[in-house]
């Protein structure tokens, strides 16, 4: 039972870290790609298309 004691708050304190880490990259703009990668397979790339000068 004393073992609660430690798991506990070191759980809180993990998931805390883990919320602040979340809320900083969506702050910096790390999911802000509307045009990413799944609008890119769809567009037209000529420059690396094989055979061309």
């Amino acid at each position: 039972m004393n073992i609660l004691l430690i798991l506990i708050p070191v759980s809180i304190i993990m998931g805390a870290l883990g919320l602040c880490a979340f809320l900083w990259t969506v702050r910096s703009g790390q999911y802000d790609d509307d045009a990413g990668t799944s609008a890119r397979i769809l567009m037209d790339d000529d420059d690396n298309q094989p055979g061309r000068n």
